[in-house]
Order: structure tokens, then sequence, then C-alpha cells
């Protein structure tokens, strides 16, 4: 007979929790190192451990670890991914934001996304955009396919943009 907690496999949200406090015990020893204060909040949404770095009010240190244009913060979500990868074995789509800088900047692109989406239904013509990281490609797409266009990611690497189109 077999002990039924032996066969018990994790639900998804449970792993998805581990993510989770994987990744903020990997970020807490990074403040640490780095001398910065900040809280770590854990959640799950949509399907995605999302882990946040909440400096105290009226604190922007912690901005150093965005960067410009995000880039420091996309290599820290890269190398914590890369933590929770090694620790469970399995590729983690955890979304990494500091202060509030994924929310300010997917409101920016949802806004880039309607100007743009009127001009390609005043124009009729196709608007390719800047190159922008996987994040912001997803806003854009998600928003394009909310008003009913079309969008491809076209090109590869740091040169990745998103074209949208009628059809």
């Amino acid at each position: 007979m077999t002990d039924s907690t032996e066969d018990k496999k994790p639900t998804r949200a449970e792993l998805l929790e581990e993510e989770g406090d994987i990744a903020a015990d990997y970020l807490e020893e990074l403040l640490d190192i780095v001398d910065l204060d900040g809280d770590i909040d854990i959640d799950v949404v949509e399907g995605r451990a999302q882990v946040a770095i909440v400096p105290p009010e009226d604190d922007p240190e912690v901005d150093i670890l965005v960067g410009r244009d995000g880039d420091v913060l996309n290599s820290l979500q890269e190398l914590t991914r890369l933590a929770v990868q090694t620790a469970t074995g399995q590729r983690s789509w955890l979304m990494l934001d500091i202060n509030g800088f994924r929310n300010r900047r997917r409101d920016q692109l949802k806004e880039l996304a309607n100007k743009k989406i009127d001009q390609v239904k005043e124009t009729g013509e196709s608007v390719a955009l800047k190159p922008m990281n996987s994040f912001e490609r997803k806003v854009i797409h998600d928003q394009v396919a909310r008003a009913g266009l079309v969008s491809e990611s076209e090109d590869e690497g740091p040169k990745r943009h998103v074209v949208i189109s009628l059809s």
C-alpha cells in the first residue's frame, strides 16, 4: 500500500505559489546585497506567478533596479526566472515588477496601441511600431485583438517589433 501523500502531485496553483516564494527569496537576497529597502509582494494572475518589489513610500532609490526603459528590470526578471528554474527544474514565466513600472508602462502602451489602431482604421495601411520586448509586444497584441484588428511580431532579437493591420 502506498501513502497517498507520496503520490499527490502539486496543483498548478501550488507550483505557481512555489515559483513566487523562490523568486521572493532570491529578490530579498538581491535587495540585501545592494542595500535597498522594499517589500516583496507575491501573486498569481492569469496563470502566472507575479512578484513585485514595493519600496517604502517616497523612496525612489529602488528605481535604479528598473533602469532606462525597464532594461535593468527585464534583466532582473530573467535572472529571477533562472533562479526559479534552477530550483524547480521547470521553465518559469514569472513576471517581475518594481515600483509599479510595468503597470505604468502597460497604460502607456495601451494608449500608443489605441492611437496606432485609429491610424490603421483611418488610412487602411499597416503600421510598424518600434522594437519592443516581449512584455510590451504582448500588451500591444492584446489591445489590437480587442479592437478587432490584426497584429504580428516581425524580425528577430532586439529588432523584433509589432506590425498592426486591418487583416
